[in-house]
């Protein structure tokens, strides 16, 4: 069954009412009057803006601390309040939601750059439902536009009250609950399917950490100029689009093209010598491919000391060690001077191999675009935009007939 018929059976004829957001709730401000030091050494906990902006309800378990007195004035956030952002630096990321779907039992606070949002009596919206609403892509479009400004967007509360909001079987609160119960109840389940699937995705991180530590004393260590041979590239006489034989690889964290011939040998370790988004990043060459003048070219002169499958491994788990070494300028750069320097634990070979034979088993399973989790995570994600988009497009009426239909077709289903 599509969502649209399911939504259209779900509802059965009941009737959805669109209202604006001011006339059936109250808005209500952060914390005013509050400086640095209040939030030193606070004694009161309060829902930051990352808080709001990254999660569809507010995860109290990251609540901050800020110091509030018995005197004061503030408002207080309540169990079925949905949290806004209240600017940001890009017009579309502006009045983000989070709602609170649990009851606190406690004093809780919202961030001064946020606002809260809350029903009147007998409007009938759970959080839980509205944690998805405030979300969809025709909310999200409605709130962004209400936001304006130039380094800095601040949503319109004069504006965000005229947005229209669906009710559905406002004059039936116990079927209004049916309905949004079970559209929760299956977006859930999509939202639990992608939270599960990045867990397995953070666990090779995990594994790898584990794997990689080591004490000191149980291994030797040396440093990459004792280790590796080390050199950059030079640009091609040709860069193609399309693929050919072998790959260009230079600054940055995708291939930079293609090209007819080769200047590198595979199972080579990459790195960005220079460039404003690739510092840190760490590539292995499987295959023979062409190195160009803005990246490193890790190799062991020694692969009864070092393999160089390891040297990737440890590396891309040590990115901000490479982060550490770059020099800010005009443009950001890691010197081969310091990269030498970089030093590294060197295990028996045997331990090696058993450490990427382990790794390589994970990474199959996390990493590989084209089998592992994370084309999964993202087929799992625009599954569940597109039918939370399409369960929560509830239809409306005007003398043209019915209008607000969701469009697009279904994500992938593999």
């Amino acid at each position: 069954m599509s969502a649209n018929s399911f939504l259209e059976r779900l509802l059965d004829g009941a009737a959805v009412e669109w209202v604006p957001i001011g006339e059936v709730s109250e808005i209500y401000g952060g914390l005013t009057g509050k400086s640095k030091a209040d939030f030193q050494e606070g004694n009161a906990k309060y829902v930051s803006y990352k808080n709001i902006f990254n999660n569809i309800e507010v995860d109290t378990a990251i609540l901050e601390l800020v110091k509030v007195e018995d005197n004061e004035r503030q408002h207080k956030v309540q169990y079925g309040d949905v949290l806004f952002t209240g600017s940001s630096e890009i017009a579309d990321e502006a009045g983000m939601s989070s709602a609170v779907t649990c009851v606190l039992d406690e004093p809780v606070y919202l961030n001064s750059f946020s606002f809260g949002l809350r029903f009147n009596d007998g409007i009938t919206l759970k959080p839980e439902f509205a944690k998805y609403l405030f979300r969809t892509h025709y909310l999200r479009t409605a709130i962004a536009n209400t936001a304006s400004g130039v380094t800095r967007f601040n949503v319109s509360k004069a504006q965000f009250k005229k947005i229209l909001i669906p009710i559905p079987c406002p004059n039936d609160p116990a079927r209004s609950l049916k309905i949004q119960a079970e559209i929760v109840r299956i977006l859930d389940t999509f939202t639990e399917l992608t939270a599960e699937l990045t867990a397995r995705a953070q666990q090779f991180e995990y594994y790898r950490e584990e794997l990689l530590s080591f004490e000191e004393r149980d291994v030797e260590w040396k440093t990459l100029g004792d280790l590796t041979v080390i050199n950059t590239g030079s640009k091609p006489s040709e860069i193609l689009d399309s693929a050919t034989s072998f790959e260009y690889i230079n600054a940055g964290t995708t291939r930079s093209g293609y090209t007819l011939a080769a200047n590198c040998d595979g199972d080579t370790v990459t790195t960005p010598s220079r460039g404003q988004g690739g510092i840190g990043y760490v590539g292995y060459q499987r295959e023979p491919f062409w190195l160009g003048p803005l990246c490193y070219k890790l190799q062991s002169v020694d692969h009864n000391v070092l393999t160089n499958k390891y040297l990737f491994y440890f590396l891309q788990s040590r990115s901000k060690l490479l982060l550490g070494l770059k020099k800010e300028g005009g443009v950001p750069a890691v010197n081969k001077s310091d990269l030498v320097k970089l030093a590294m634990p060197v295990p028996g070979i045997e331990v090696q191999h058993r450490i990427v034979f382990i790794l390589d088993k994970l990474d199959t399973l996390t990493n590989s675009i084209s089998e592992g989790l994370p084309r999964e995570i993202e087929l799992r994600q625009q599954q569940y935009e597109y039918y939370r988009d399409l369960l929560l497009q509830f239809p409306r009426h005007n003398a043209q007939g019915t209008i607000g239909k969701a469009q697009g077709a279904m994500p992938n289903e593999q």
